[in-house]
């Protein structure tokens, strides 16, 4: 594993975690970071993770070479290697620095900056404890600029990680409004905590919504909106018919909401497949950074 700037690993302070890797989203990455960090007082953490899978082991190859040449071969085959691995920690490194000065210039005033060689998954469950936020894009650098699909690591980041997770997925906007999914359950009822007590939502009115049968929504909004009132915020709460997905992302677009809090992946039933979770739905239908919370 390599770190840099090793004299400000041990934080006690939870750090806002922003993942680099030269994605379409990597700007915005940051800047959602930053506006995170600046708002908190929390320090600023960039992280390049270099997969093992990203470099070709050299015994892959040996099968398809001659015996007569294998060894002439194979010595060029692990330089070629060795300098393709450089490579990568060096254009790692450089976009560590312009995210690095990219969130100074936004006002951040403590960050550090770490490359590791590792799983993605393995790396941020192994920093999970120092971790206040994490931000990450929606689709990584695999993706290019295409506008479909979840990256390849997002569902094993979301369901592994037990801390906030801001999912980016357009270039950044401060939030003016916000959309705070609510049903009871435990983890949306740690993201209204989360909602309440930030100092990131302290100044931003919030569309509170539940979506389903009245009966339940009178008492899941007051409770949800005592909350939020006892906390100093400015409430709009709205109970909403259909399915979760389409009147969520239909909220958004008629109120004009920036950033959307809602719990994910609920733990009270079997493992669903993402595909057919809402947490998944939402991601792949909405046009506006999710916060996710378990």
């Amino acid at each position: 594993m390599t770190e840099l700037n090793n004299n400000n690993n041990h934080h006690k302070q939870p750090l806002v975690l922003s993942c680099i890797d030269g994605s379409h989203y990597t700007g915005a990455v940051c800047d959602y970071a930053a506006w995170i960090s600046v708002n908190t007082g929390a320090p600023l953490k960039l992280l390049h993770n270099i997969e093992r899978g990203n470099v070709p082991a050299v015994a892959d190859l040996t099968g398809s070479i001659g015996l007569g040449s294998q060894e002439e071969l194979l010595e060029e085959l692990t330089t070629l290697e060795q300098q393709r691995s450089r490579l990568m920690v060096q254009q790692g490194k450089l976009m560590l620095q312009a995210a690095r000065e990219r969130a100074e210039q936004a006002g951040v005033r403590e960050v550090i900056t770490c490359q590791r060689h590792d799983s993605l998954g393995e790396s941020l469950v192994e920093l999970e404890d120092c971790i206040r936020v994490l931000v990450i894009g929606i689709r990584g650098e695999e993706h290019g600029e295409s506008q479909q699909g979840l990256g390849a690591h997002l569902e094993t980041v979301v369901r592994a990680l037990h801390k906030p997770i801001l999912v980016v997925n357009q270039e950044f906007r401060a939030p003016r409004r916000i959309l705070l999914a609510y049903d009871g359950s435990a983890a949306a009822r740690k993201a209204l905590a989360m909602v309440a007590e930030s100092p990131l939502f302290r100044d931003i009115p919030c569309h509170l919504v539940y979506v389903g049968p009245e009966e339940t929504a009178a008492r899941l909004l007051a409770e949800a909106s005592e909350q939020l009132d006892g906390a100093g915020l400015a409430v709009t709460a709205n109970r909403l018919e259909g399915r979760t997905v389409e009147a969520l992302t239909a909220y958004q677009k008629e109120h004009e909401t920036d950033l959307t809090v809602m719990g994910a992946f609920s733990h009270n039933r079997l493992r669903d497949l993402l595909l057919g979770s809402i947490t998944a739905r939402m991601l792949l239908n909405t046009r506006q950074p999710l916060l996710l919370l378990r």
